[in-house]
């Protein structure tokens, strides 16, 4: 039986996924949130620096992620004392599967002219349960819990999330890690078109953040303000503002391929 958790640590960057990855689309296959968030983990473990911030990962998606056992590639491309480029490069069947690069930029004290963000989202306490699973398939859809804020509709939702499930077996990622690693979720929760009838996947994410996320307890809620555009050429772009129970946080961008079934 899978442990409640994501991936398995196997030693030396390597890890086995558990049913809970399992994707919305095909179920041999990963789900893009946990992917993420895995590599977020080695990129923010990676020569770890406390006096840089991670405030913006993008993930390149260059062919199937499998869900089989696979290893984790890290590097520093460009080092420097107050800005920082990590990559790391997911390689599954020896064949790099996503790419993801992390900026780490110094910290300093703005607190003082800290604002123009967004609108707050309203707090998940009382909010109707989002039955998503009845649209949505997948272990990695199955360990979540959603909320959705009244009002929303195909192409425009507000709602929050949270999991039980940690990312890896035995080890407490920080909450910048187990934040993003919800992330890819937006394109899910955003859809403007019915899944059985149209393919949309995302073939990248890119998250940026103005602040570093606060999460009260393992299973603390997640917000959305997602929104999902479709152009005519078959291309889709589905964006989000994100939250914590705070306020936002940042800012999420997937660009999709629309293809219809059948």
């Amino acid at each position: 039986m899978d442990p409640n958790s994501y991936y398995v640590d196997l030693g030396d960057h390597r890890y086995r996924p558990t049913v809970h990855v399992q994707g919305a689309w095909r179920d041999t296959e990963q789900h893009m949130a946990p992917v993420a968030g895995l590599l977020a983990y080695v990129i923010e473990t990676h020569a770890a620096r406390p006096e840089l911030q991670l405030c913006r990962l993008t993930y390149e998606i260059l062919g199937v992620i499998s869900a089989v056992p696979f290893r984790v590639e890290v590097s520093t491309i460009r080092p420097g004392r107050t800005i920082e480029l990590v990559e790391a490069m997911m390689i599954i069947d020896e064949r790099p599967a996503v790419r993801a690069t992390g900026w780490r930029l110094a910290s300093t004290d703005t607190s003082a002219v800290a604002g123009g963000g967004p609108d707050p989202l309203p707090a998940p306490d009382g909010l109707p349960v989002w039955p998503i699973t009845d649209t949505w398939g997948g272990g990695y859809i199955d360990s979540l819990e959603f909320r959705v804020v009244p009002g929303s509709e195909p192409g425009r939702a507000r709602a929050w999330l949270h999991s039980r499930t940690a990312l890896l077996e035995g080890v407490e990622a920080s909450d910048l890690v187990r934040f993003v690693g919800l992330l890819d979720t937006a394109n899910g929760i955003a859809a403007r078109l019915p899944p059985k009838q149209w393919m949309f996947p995302n073939t990248d994410l890119t998250i940026h953040l103005t602040r570093r996320p606060r999460l009260s307890g393992p299973d603390a809620w997640i917000g959305f303000d997602a929104r999902s555009e479709i152009g005519p050429t078959g291309i889709g772009l589905t964006s989000a503002i994100v939250y914590d129970l705070d306020g936002p946080v940042g800012r999420t961008e997937q660009i999709l391929t629309v293809r219809k079934l059948g």
